[in-house]
Order: structure tokens, then sequence, then C-alpha cells
């Protein structure tokens, strides 16, 4: 392998290393075990003990077996600010129930706790698919009806004799106090002490969630489902029925019981994407006021990537500008948190953004795209992505085409199809495996742009060297047809389509839920429409360029990918901006997205940095050839 072949390879370890942490990184181990005691704490714990007596003596001591373990949890988990105030509430917790205190104030404690254990240590308790019982009927026929019964009573023929007996999952008042979150948590970790097993070997992450809300069902009336309110997924998933009835009423913990178990197919039109961008806002300032900085900020991530973000394709299609202007007020808001203002100038900012998401939701409207925004945003969706990676794999093609180097054509074949079976398998976790959050998605985006700005330099300065005939029968004899070239070209082309394919998916899902079934012809024939335009991009680069002089061809493409560099640098800072690694900084300058060029300092500083190196690239590249020439 070539030393720059090598440089490569190294800079390549890196970057995966960065991606797979960010992007496959498991809940904190302990977390969820630790959320799984305090949710059977709140449950159990009020029939255990009533007016500072102990009702049932064995429950009571399994209690206090539960508190001592959670303490241990609790204080195995990685340091973090919030941990102080963790191990303190335990140990409120723990003297509560030692001094027999009323259940449901144990139960509140316990609850609170839990939540904020959650947030600490990021655990998702909300499913990333809405669950379906029709799914989780024949799960539990399989594997729960022969100990809890048909019926769930608890009467199954293998739960006779043991001790103690299987759950009777028809107990309202105790599947009261348990979430929905709680039940998929404890089908995943089993009961320590009883016969009831961890199913996380053997059912999937939405398998689990499918035979929840079956179970859920026992203690429901499925008449009661059309209630005046609907409840969203997260809410469905990390509330109980106790809380709902305590707030709102009994009618209403009947509605959030019903719903529960037969969850809301969850809409995200353009209405519900904005709206949770404009609720979660209102949060992030809210949290401003109280002075936690870092919440409040991370909210506001959480606002644009889960919300607005989300819409941008579409929006970007009825009107460029608005996008424009909504993207940069969320970013001032963004910003003033990051900077410490004072909470009237952060109120300012929030209410500016707000205006700007109203106008948008008045261009996009309420239920759904229409037919012809469907189509253009399909359309143009993947025309957008994927025409700097045509450019790029085309570009190579057709050099290694027109110098006859067909070994090398297949290994950049093999390295975009690994691109295209890794962007649909990274896809596939992020939607049936684990949870990707918005930032995640953006750090991996803003890297390999990034990476990708740092390879396509390489390679444009390196055709620009080998432009002349010798300087290539040189390289050809002494690095490609050994396959140290042709690992730089594999390489190349992978992260020149991975990095646009996932974002491609992410966007086409969201469009898809965003027509409705009315506008998924549109979409299609979009998408079918840009492949087309691609396809007839691409033979036309690979046709025209067979009719050019080899130093013309050479230098072309040279110049070609240095341009695509500074793109991809502009591209991988917004990103990164984004997904709230650092802030942004506007001067004024002009918006071109399409050449990565935004009128912020950072994203313009890193494209005068690949500006600079091109420069210096090239300039080296002109003194060794005017000593070559001079040599001979």
């Amino acid at each position: 392998m070539t030393a720059p072949s090598r440089f490569l390879a190294w800079l390549v370890l890196p970057l995966f290393a960065l991606c797979s942490s960010q992007l496959l990184a498991d809940t904190v181990e302990g977390a969820p075990q630790a959320l799984h005691l305090l949710d059977y704490i709140g449950a159990d714990y009020p029939q255990t003990v009533e007016s500072g007596k102990v009702i049932d003596e064995s429950e009571y001591r399994e209690q206090l077996e539960f508190i001592q373990v959670l303490q241990g949890l609790i204080v195995a988990l990685p340091a973090k600010p919030e941990k102080a105030g963790l191990e303190q509430g335990v140990g409120t917790l723990r003297s509560a129930i030692t001094a027999r205190q009323d259940g449901a104030e144990v139960a509140r404690q316990a609850r609170q706790l839990g939540a904020k254990l959650a947030v600490a240590y990021e655990v998702s308790q909300a499913p990333i698919i809405t669950p379906d019982p029709t799914r989780g009927a024949p799960l539990y026929a399989q594997h729960c009806s022969v100990c809890h019964g048909d019926t769930g009573a608890g009467d199954g023929p293998a739960g006779v004799g043991l001790t103690p007996p299987p759950a009777n999952l028809r107990d309202a008042a105790r599947l009261d106090h348990l979430s929905l979150y709680a039940i998929y948590n404890t089908l995943g970790l089993g009961v320590e002490g009883t016969d009831m097993p961890a199913f996380a070997d053997q059912l999937d992450d939405r398998q689990r969630w499918d035979l929840a809300t079956y179970i859920a069902s026992f203690s429901a009336d499925p008449a009661a489902t059309q209630g005046a309110k609907v409840y969203n997924i997260a809410d469905l998933a990390r509330q109980t029925p106790a809380e709902v009835q305590a707030v709102d009423g009994p009618q209403a913990a009947a509605t959030f019981r019903a719903q529960r178990a037969q969850p809301p197919q969850v809409k995200r039109g353009p209405a519900q994407l904005l709206d949770y961008t404009a609720e979660t806002l209102d949060k992030s300032l809210a949290a401003y006021r109280t002075g936690d900085r870092d919440q409040a900020y991370d909210l506001s991530v959480a606002a644009y990537l889960e919300g607005f973000e989300l819409v941008e394709s579409s929006l970007d299609n009825v009107d460029a500008n608005v996008r424009k202007d909504t993207e940069k007020s969320l970013m001032a808001y963004r910003q003033s948190l990051q900077d410490g203002l004072p909470v009237a100038q952060a109120q300012l900012r929030l209410d500016a953004a707000k205006a700007k998401l109203q106008e948008a939701a008045g261009l996009l409207g309420s239920d759904g795209l229409s037919w012809s925004l469907s189509y253009i945003s399909g359309l143009l969706i993947l025309l957008r992505e994927g025409l700097e990676a045509i450019l790029v794999l085309a570009a190579i093609l057709a050099f290694l085409r027109n110098t006859g180097q067909q070994s090398a054509v297949r290994s950049v074949n093999v390295g975009w199809g690994l691109a295209l079976l890794a962007g649909l398998a990274t896809w596939a976790l992020a939607a049936y495996v684990i949870n990707v959050s918005g930032s995640q998605r953006e750090l991996l985006e803003g890297a390999t742009a990034l990476f990708a700005s740092v390879m396509v330099l390489w390679l444009g300065v390196w055709m620009h060297d080998r432009r002349h005939a010798a300087a290539w029968q040189d390289y050809i004899k002494s690095s490609l047809v050994g396959g140290g070239g042709r690992f730089g070209f594999a390489i190349l082309a992978f992260f020149s389509v991975y990095r646009e394919l996932f974002e491609v998916i992410l966007f086409y899902e969201t469009l898809w839920l965003q027509a409705g079934p009315a506008g998924h012809d549109a979409v299609l024939a979009g998408g079918a429409t840009a492949l087309v335009l691609l396809v007839g991009l691409a033979w036309v680069i690979l046709r025209g360029s067979a009719k050019l002089p080899l130093s013309l061809f050479f230098s072309i493409n040279a110049g070609l990918l240095c341009a695509l560099s500074v793109v991809f640098a502009g591209h991988g800072v917004k990103a990164l901006q984004e997904a709230g690694i650092f802030g942004t900084r506007p001067v004024p300058f002009f918006d071109f997205d399409w050449l990565g060029i935004h009128a912020d300092a950072y994203s313009l500083s890193a494209q005068v940095v690949a500006i600079l190196a091109i420069i210096v690239l090239y300039s080296r590249s002109r003194m060794a050839e005017k000593r070559r020439v001079s040599v001979s």
C-alpha cells in the first residue's frame, strides 16, 4: 500500500470509531435495571403498607431488598452531575420505605426519581415505531399464556404451585401504577426472585412493545378510546393511568388506558412536526428561566432536529427564503442560550422563531402535502442529495475507464455497493433496533462530509499531479496496479455514497408520512424521475469524457473534485452545528446551499481552509513540475 493510501486508512479508523460510538451507543448499563426496580416499588408498595402498617410481610421484605439493590445500581452508574442528586433521592426513598410511610407518597417519590434517572442517563422510554397489540397477541399466546393464562388472570397450567404465583394481568389497581415502559422493561429484564424470565434474547425491541400494549389491554375498556384527548406515544409509554387520574380524573384515566392498549397511529405531517418544534422551544425557555442552561440548550437542539429539520426539504420546494429565515431564527435562539443572554432577549428571539414557524406551517398546510408538492419533494430530495455522489463516482469511473484500469473500476463498484448496504443497514438499525437521535444523525453526516472533503481534495490534487502522460504511466507501474490506489478509490466511493444515502432514506421516510396515502404515488414518481436524471447525468459524463484529451480530462476532474471538497467542508460544519456540537456565528454574506455556502463564520472558515489547502497543494505541484522540467 502506498503512503497516501496508508494515510487514508489511518484516517478512516477514527472516523468509524467516532460514528459507531455516537450512532450505536447503548443506554448506560444499569440505568434500565434501576428504572425497572423503581417501577415495581411504585406499583407494589402501595398495596404492601397501609396507614403505617405492613399488610403483606413478605412483599414488604421484598421492597426492602429492591431498594438495597437499587442503591447499588445507582452507585455503580457512571459519574454525572446529576448522580449525587439521584443517590440522595434513593436514600430518601429508602428512609420512607423503612419508616412505612403512606403508599401514595412512596409511589410518587419512586416515579419522580425514575423520571430524573431517565433524563440523566438518556434512557429512551418510548417506542420508535407505534406498537400494535394485534402483533402482540400471538406473542402472548406463545410466551406468556402458559403461566398467566389465556385471559391474563394468572391461571395458566404452568403457574400452578409457583411461589410467588404468576401476576394477575387483569388486576387494574396494580396495572394502573405501571407505565407501558415498565411492562416493556419487565418483558426484557424479567423479575428477580420469581419465575418470570427475561425475554430480551427471544423478543426484539419492537416485539416487546407490541406485547406490552397487548398486556395493557387486559385492564382497558376499548370503548373509552375516543375520549376528549388523544395522547401522544411518549406520554402513553411513560405515564401511568394512576398519574392521569390524579390530575384529570377517572374519565381521562379510562381514555388513557384504552389508548395505551391501542395506541393511535402517529401522525408526522408538517403541522405535527412544527407543533412539536414550537412546544419543545417553550420547554427550552422554561428551563432557561430556572437557570438550567444545559437542559434549555439540549431542548432547543431537539426542537430543530426532531421537528423543523424534517420538513425543511418540503418547505424548500415551496419557499426557500422562508426555510432559510426560519432556520436562521431557530439558530439565533439557540445561540442566545449558549451565549447566556438575559431571559428577555432569549424570549424575543424565541418569539421571532415561532412567528417564522407559523409562516412555514401556513405554507405547508396541516393535513398533508399536495400531489404536486409530494412529487417535487420526491424529485428534489434524491436529485439534490445524489448529485454530489454521482459527480464524484462518474468522475472516478470515467477516469479509470479512460486509462484502461478495469480492475480499479471493480474496486470502485465494490465501494459504492458496500455503501448502499451500509446505508440500508444503518436505516434498519435506526428503525428497528436502536434509537438514533437527530443529533447523532447530524453528527454522522457532518463527520462523513468532512472526511469526504479531505478525500476528494486528496484525489483532486492527485489527479492534477498526474495530468501529464509520463507522470501517469509512472504511477500505473508503481502503484495503481499494485492495489494501493484502488483502495483509495474504493474508500472515496464508499463515503461519497454513504454520506448521502442515510439522509435520503430519512427524508423519504418523513416525506412518505407527510404526503399521506394520497401522495405516495407522487413521492415514488418524483424519486423515479430523479433516478433517471442522475443515471443520465452519469452517462453524459462517462460518454463525454471519453472524447477529451487525457491532460484536459485530468485537469477538469481535478478542478471538479477540489470544488466539491469546498462544498463538503461547508456542509460538514453546518451539520455539526445543527447537531449542537458547537454554536453559530452569523456574518453578512450570501447563502447558496447547493455549494455549501452559509452565512456563518464557522462554515465559511472551514471552506477558506479548504481553499487555502488547494492553493498550497497546487503550488507545491507546480513547483515540483518546474523542477521536473528543468531536470529533463
